[in-house]
């Protein structure tokens, strides 16, 4: 097969690869596996529960059918994966709250290496065992009504088997990432939103079929589309800044000046910060379903779509967005180091004096970016919500904003990695030549 060496790999050299090299094709065959285990484990229900008194209970809360988009339809049938990548994806954000706050964190994160965020790592999984104890505890008396022999036994049985089922998830999305293709953790929530596509489409075609709101139906279908072509343009966009490097003399040989550029994506943090707020949006509703407490419940319930107000929810929603966006940023990309390190390499932006002023112009540029990728990652969460309420079509409700945006970008960040082993390989293969 001929293969144009200096370019990105086309679709049929990573077709190609894929099915002939052996080692994208294991990574390939272990992340389905894998994925099809987790998605089994939604279907195998912790016994002695109504199933169909469960159903109406989520149904009946707001922020518990929110909750179940991410679960994969796990807390409507209470399978013992229910609780899914979402005590993993909790943990990860308090810990990254808490490394900016805490010295001895930060110190771990930036200075120890390898080392130190193993040490992180750790934490983030005791973190998250924590935090699977309290949400599977809490969805044990949740699910009461439903239980025809509720007592202490059955609140231990359920909520160590969520447990350990969580335990499982966050096992396989980290097997995942080390050993597979993607990051582990977006994957598992992308199967999840997948999983309720074919329910959500197929009331759309009966909706249109019945000649109810076929209007309706086409203009949501086409701001679908319209908005997945804008997020793949700002997931791809990037703001190059020109590099000059100094000319050099090493030995006898003498490196010309050369020109390169620094590239600053449009959105640093990319599906993050819209998992992070849709993450601490449904954590009232589950502190809410532990405590049974008649304020965090009527709190969840504004903080879910489709709740009492929804302007409290879109406010809240843009607000936490807004601030993930430039506190992922800025984990992302530390522009003193950047500064730094273009002064050690003999680098400098062109009109800008390298140290502090190199510092300061990186930080306005990426504040400005990050405030361009927030604006739009809120508006990709509000139109869709406005879009239903407009035409009256809520066959999609739950799959908006959020789920959109976590289904293409990572799609794109898959696609990204599939095509650095496609190259990856390419190369071996030149070496062996």
């Amino acid at each position: 097969m001929v293969v144009s060496r200096g370019k990105a790999p086309s679709a049929q050299e990573t077709f190609m690869q894929m099915a002939q090299a052996a080692g994208i094709r294991g990574r390939l065959f272990l992340t389905i596996g894998l994925l099809i285990l987790v998605r089994l484990g939604i279907y195998l229900p912790v016994l002695g529960i109504d199933r169909n008194a469960l159903a109406q209970i989520v149904q009946n809360n707001p922020a518990l059918g929110f909750l179940d988009i991410f679960a994969g339809g796990g807390l409507s049938t209470l399978g013992i994966f229910a609780l899914g990548i979402l005590p993993y994806i909790n943990a990860s954000i308090i810990l990254q709250l808490l490394t900016t706050a805490i010295p001895s964190l930060e110190r771990l994160q930036k200075d120890e290496g390898e080392a130190g965020r193993r040490k992180i790592s750790q934490i983030t999984r005791y973190v998250a065992l924590g935090g699977a104890i309290i949400q599977s505890t809490g969805i044990a008396f949740l699910v009461r009504p439903a239980v025809a022999q509720w007592g202490p036994l059955f609140v231990a049985e359920t909520a160590l088997a969520l447990t350990a089922g969580a335990m499982f998830v966050m096992w396989v999305g980290e097997l995942i990432t080390e050993r597979g293709i993607g990051n582990g953790a977006s994957l598992l929530i992308f199967l999840s939103i997948v999983s309720s596509l074919p329910t959500s489409i197929g009331q759309t075609i009966d909706l249109a079929q019945g000649g109810g709101n076929v209007g309706g139906v086409v203009i949501l279908m086409l701001v679908f589309l319209a908005m997945i072509v804008g997020i793949v343009f700002v997931q791809e966009g990037t703001r190059r800044i020109p590099i000059i490097s100094a000319r050099r003399q090493v030995g006898r040989r003498i490196y010309q000046e050369q020109r390169n550029y620094l590239p600053l994506r449009l959105n640093q943090g990319g599906v993050m910060p819209i998992i992070f707020a849709s993450a601490v949006l449904i954590l009232p509703g589950s502190l809410a379903s532990f405590t049974r407490n008649e304020t965090l419940t009527q709190i969840a319930n504004y903080l879910a779509p489709g709740g009492p107000a929804p302007w409290i929810y879109i406010s809240v929603y843009l607000i936490l967005i807004l601030f993930f966006s430039y506190f992922y940023a800025s984990l992302v990309v530390n522009p003193v180091d950047l500064a730094q390190n273009l002064k050690k390499m003999g680098s400098s932006i062109p009109g800008i004096r390298p140290g502090k002023a190199t510092t300061e112009y990186i930080e306005r540029v990426l504040n400005r970016l990050t405030l361009l990728g927030a604006i739009f990652l809120g508006l990709v969460a509000i139109i869709p919500t406005a879009v239903e309420s407009a035409t009256r079509v809520t066959t999609f409700r739950g799959i908006g904003a959020t789920s959109l945006l976590i289904l293409v970008g990572v799609a794109i960040d898959t696609a990204k990695q599939v095509q650095t082993y496609v190259i990856s390989q390419r190369y071996e293969g030149m070496v062996k030549q």
